[in-house]
């Protein structure tokens, strides 16, 4: 993928090649490389590497993990399939770090002190950067992560500290680290501060729109709220209660206007579109069976057929964990459709990273579990209908849905069974972005999932809750977490 990558962001890797060998701090030091970026040139390079490494790699492992697909037994991800997910040195080091935080941490040392609009926007994705990070593999660098040189032109933390997940969600006063809740905060008030010089067409996203780069940063409140919830309920309740008591404005139309979705192109196509057709390993994955069965018990056809594809008119599957050989040939195969890959499924789909629809679930369980204002089951049909209407089902197709399953789309049961509900139909919205529903399974149990027919890795009697350290950053930082925590360790949230 590392190949892939460069054709992608080829400007961005001017910026960032000299340091790909290196620890994921080092970033502009080579001396091919420009020293003085521009935030109009940083900017939009930053938002795709954001979306790109959401659907990467690290987006694989998550879609194959929650059985969305499943992985060809005998390829890398047939590997991941059976929890054998192996270290992620380039999505970690590269995309992650050095393509994706570090440059957007540069835009706001860049921008902060005149131009501060530009900071808030970097900050606002730094965030979300950062709880990719935290979520996937606990204990993370963060408050030393991004800092920049010292006066004398040296890195400030060549081997920065692992930060406690409960202090990056949370804070830390006594160490100096600013709570994820904050650093949002302090991005919406710089959106909204006189600046200098603001985003505009090289802000690729909102087009230079601040009202819904503020949108998204109450978005991420939500979200982060919800992420905590099982530690710091309180937390989840005030932080939500004030943006719905308040009208803080969040990403809210069914329509997905306000979306915040990083595009791509035929000419750039995004990573799921590599992974499955035009990369260097395509066909090792198709559509799992278990989510083909789970979408046929529910009546769910017209919308499993913008998730994927039935080149011969007829669904072909794979189990998950399955030994045995994949099903031939292998353009019969059932893979992602045009949501996922775009209208001609030549890779030219955003990918969705916050949106309607799952702002709407967050909402539902909020007011289900936590007393958030509102009402739970109108919050849950609102983001089943944005979720529909995003993967380009009619006005017609979408009420005949709700007219013919009124016990599929109406909350009812006990809390848990409603929660469960929620759950189920926010991870089937959540194709094409599978980490979203890896935190959700994780935090709540749901949707059920059975252990694959053959499971490895670290511990092949328990879910991966968490991905292994990388070993690249493991011998060029001792802060790094040694002996690592296996697989079968919960991280904090959980």
């Amino acid at each position: 993928m590392k190949i892939a990558y460069k054709y992608l962001l080829p400007a961005f890797f001017l910026l960032a090649l000299g340091s790909c060998k290196k620890s994921f701090l080092d970033v502009n030091t080579s001396p091919n490389s420009p020293v003085d970026v521009p935030p109009r040139t940083l900017l939009p390079n930053a938002e795709v590497a954001l979306g790109f490494t959401n659907g990467n790699e690290l987006g694989k492992v998550a879609a194959l993990l929650m059985q969305y697909n499943a992985g060809i037994a005998g390829s890398q991800a047939g590997a991941y399939d059976q929890w054998n997910i192996g270290s992620l040195d380039n999505q970690w080091s590269n995309e992650l770090y050095t393509n994706t935080i570090n440059n957007l941490g540069i835009i706001v040392q860049k921008t902060e002190g005149t131009s501060r609009a530009y900071a808030g926007v970097a900050k606002l994705q730094m965030a979300y950067a950062f709880s990719i990070a935290t979520d996937l593999w606990g204990d993370v660098p963060y408050s030393q992560a991004a800092q920049g040189l010292d006066e004398n032109g040296f890195l400030k933390y060549p081997q920065p500290r692992f930060d406690a997940q409960q202090d990056i969600y949370l804070g830390n006063a006594s160490l100096g680290i600013k709570s994820l809740f904050n650093l949002v905060r302090e991005g919406i008030a710089d959106i909204n501060s006189p600046s200098i010089l603001k985003p505009a067409s090289d802000d690729i996203v909102y087009n230079g729109d601040l009202s819904k780069w503020t949108r998204l940063g109450y978005s991420l409140l939500m979200k982060f709220a919800l992420q905590v919830s099982n530690k710091a309920p309180d937390t989840t309740r005030a932080v939500i209660n004030d943006i719905v008591n308040n009208n803080r404005p969040f990403i809210n139309d069914v329509n997905g206007t306000l979306d915040f979705n990083v595009p791509f192109s035929k000419a750039n196509p995004n990573p799921y579109y590599l992974q499955d057709i035009g990369g260097t390993i395509p066909n090792t994955q198709l559509l799992s069976t278990r989510f083909y069965n789970l979408e046929r018990s529910l009546n769910d056809t017209i919308r499993l057929s913008k998730f994927y594809n039935r080149p011969t008119g007829v669904y072909v599957t794979y189990d998950n964990g399955s030994p045995f050989a994949a099903p031939l040939p292998i353009s019969s195969r059932s893979q992602y459709s045009t949501y996922v890959l775009g209208a001609t499924r030549s890779g030219e789909a955003p990918i969705r990273l916050v949106t309607a629809f799952r702002n709407y679930f967050i909402l539902a369980e909020a007011a289900l579990r936590f007393g958030v204002t509102g009402d739970a089951n109108t919050y849950y049909q609102n983001g089943i209908k944005a979720s529909m209407i995003s993967t380009g089902m009619t006005t017609t197709e979408i009420s005949n849905y709700f007219a013919a399953n009124p016990t599929i789309v109406t909350l009812t049961g006990t809390t848990d069974q409603k929660l469960q509900q929620i759950i189920l139909q926010k991870y089937i919205a959540s194709v094409g972005n599978a980490i979203e529903s890896y935190n959700d399974y994780r935090r709540t149990g749901y949707p059920a999932l059975q252990a694959p027919t053959v499971t490895a890795g670290d511990d092949p009697n328990i879910f991966p809750w968490r991905f292994p350290y990388t070993v690249q950053e493991g011998t060029s930082n001792p802060n790094q977490p040694n002996p690592r925590p296996k697989t079968n360790v919960k991280v904090w949230w959980q």
